[in-house]
């Protein structure tokens, strides 16, 4: 409170600006609830209470298994928290970035416990005679946790998540029947397979059919949808079996469904975002790519460039090309605040920077960094992008200002020993006024869209485009990123850097081939040269 009022007073005799900068707030509650021990453990015992809870209620007087009938429950929630160890452990070592992230294991138990609250729901609605007991098999949602692990949080995840809620639901049973333990994990497994790559809501439709499909034959195989098709085909009853038939293709569709409408919330929630999501932030009609259109039309011919170069090379290597090509649109939006002092956007024969110091050009050239952070997080663009955006340029110098910078010292020292001047009376030139503020690349997809960057803006001096200069500039390029320490802290391997350079070889030398130069006439010179031009 003290510091806004003597902030305002500030503003008021002109020392301070109104205009606040937005930043990337981190803060030690936030972090500690995104990764802390005890809000996880908080999550699991949530988790097992809720399954107790679903275990215990309504339980059958009697089991198939030969136990006393008032500890059966008991020994279903004991099975049941072993199961539930195991998974705490599988997470543990084969998903640790799931595991360490809160809000992923809120999101992992909280679906797994909405399916099991579901199955438990149909169970006691059979009981009461609400539903009935033949539709029961066909009404549960046996792909909501596999389709929507799949989609969010990736395939493995998914598989993971048919295994433990196949083994849960069955305990769930009044009787552990090995026909819902075989279609959970088939149907399950379905949804995953044609989850994998999802790029388009209506690929989650076909999901949800194809898991009817399978929920269908196998319950045919078992003898659920029509028990003596085989030995008295005339006791069938036609209207059961399509009531059977309609629900478990309208429960995998309808599942499908409800997960493309849950979709944008539990991103929105937990902080995830889907490829279908970054197909939508790819559209080029956002606000900020048509202000760059107009205001600074070079950069954003350089920034399309930069997302073809960085698409191609995460394809190369298996990072995700989406994320890429829309960091890569939106990693130098700073430069909307001063277009004019960058080189793609120059007028031919204007160059401002003419007229100003190297320190001075270099502080502009480095604040469209922090400016492009301030418009995405004011468009509210997503994490990523504005991690892109504060990452590209990495705490790389600005090497051209720099040296002109040192080559006025020099030329002042020599001066004042002609002026008979004092060494201290000339300014030193400090290095970390040259540097753009960091952080270096953290993840592969900034390292890619960080080499992109540079090889794209490389190439733009190349005169003569040859295979052989192409290659030798973008090894080159990629060669002084190392020295300086920019893939340092990304997980790049060597080998995923000689994969990119190759693709970023292949990917320049098409964009950057040259025209056959057509003979001309007096006749047809004209017509000619609006072909080529076009």
């Amino acid at each position: 409170m003290f510091k806004f009022l003597h902030r305002q007073q500030l503003v008021k005799k002109g020392l301070a600006s109104a205009r606040s900068r937005r930043s990337v707030e981190e803060s030690p509650l936030r972090e500690a609830l995104a990764t802390g021990w005890l809000p996880r453990l908080v999550i699991f015992a949530a988790f097992a209470l809720g399954l107790g809870l679903l275990v215990f209620a309504g339980a059958p007087v009697a089991t198939p298994l030969d136990l006393v009938a008032q500890d059966a429950p008991k020994t279903k929630f004991l099975v049941c928290l072993l199961v539930f160890g195991i998974s705490i452990a599988q997470l543990w070592v084969n998903h640790p970035q799931a595991f360490y992230r809160n809000s992923s294991l809120a999101l992992i138990y909280g679906i797994l416990l909405a399916q099991l609250a579901l199955i438990k729901g149909l169970l006691v609605l059979a009981d009461t005679g609400r539903i009935d007991v033949q539709l029961v098999p066909m009404l549960i949602p046996y792909a909501l946790a596999p389709l929507v692990f799949s989609v969010l949080l990736g395939r493995h995840l998914g598989l993971f998540g048919a295994v433990v809620v196949s083994l849960w639901g069955a305990f769930l049973m009044p009787t552990i029947d090995a026909w819902f333990l075989v279609i959970s994990l088939i149907a399950g497994v379905v949804a995953v397979l044609f989850t994998l790559q999802v790029r388009r809501r209506s690929q989650l439709i076909r999901a949800g059919l194809y898991t009817g499909l399978a929920v269908w034959i196998l319950s045919a195989i078992f003898g659920l949808i029509f028990p003596q098709i085989l030995s008295q085909f005339t006791s069938v009853d036609p209207a059961t079996v399509a009531w059977q038939t309609l629900a478990a293709f309208g429960v995998g569709v309808g599942t499908a469904i409800l997960v493309s409408g849950i979709l944008p919330v539990l991103e929105h929630i937990f902080g995830i975002t889907t490829d279908i999501s970054w197909l939508e932030a790819a559209d080029l009609n956002h606000p900020l790519l048509k202000r760059m259109t107009l205001e600074a039309p070079g950069t954003y011919h350089h920034s399309l460039a930069v997302a073809n170069l960085a698409e191609a090379g995460a394809e190369s290597i298996g990072a995700n090309p989406t994320v890429c090509r829309v960091c890569a649109y939106f990693h130098d939006i700073g430069k909307l605040v001063k277009p004019e002092y960058f080189t793609e956007n120059m007028v031919r024969g204007v160059n401002p920077h003419d007229d100003l110091s190297p320190s001075m050009s270099a502080l502009i050239i480095v604040s469209h960094v922090k400016e492009g952070v301030d418009l995405a997080l004011k468009h509210k663009l997503n994490d990523r992008v504005v991690d892109v955006v504060r990452e590209h340029h990495g705490n790389s110098l600005v090497r051209f200002f720099h040296q002109r910078a040192l080559q006025q010292a020099e030329d002042a020292r020599l001066g004042g020993k002609i002026m008979n001047l004092r060494a201290e009376d000339v300014p030193a030139v400090r290095e970390d006024n040259f540097r753009y503020p960091g952080p270096n690349p953290q993840t592969r997809e900034s390292g890619i869209v960080c080499l992109a960057d540079a090889v794209e803006s490389a190439s733009r001096s190349l005169d003569r485009p040859t295979a052989q200069r192409i290659e030798d500039m973008v090894d080159e390029v990629i060669e002084r990123k190392m020295d300086e320490g920019l893939l340092d802290e990304c997980p790049l391997t060597l080998a995923d850097i000689k994969k990119l350079a190759a693709s970023f070889r292949f990917t320049l030398l098409n964009m950057m081939h040259s025209r056959i130069a057509y003979p001309q006439d007096e006749d047809s010179a004209p017509v000619r040269e609006s072909a080529v031009t076009a």
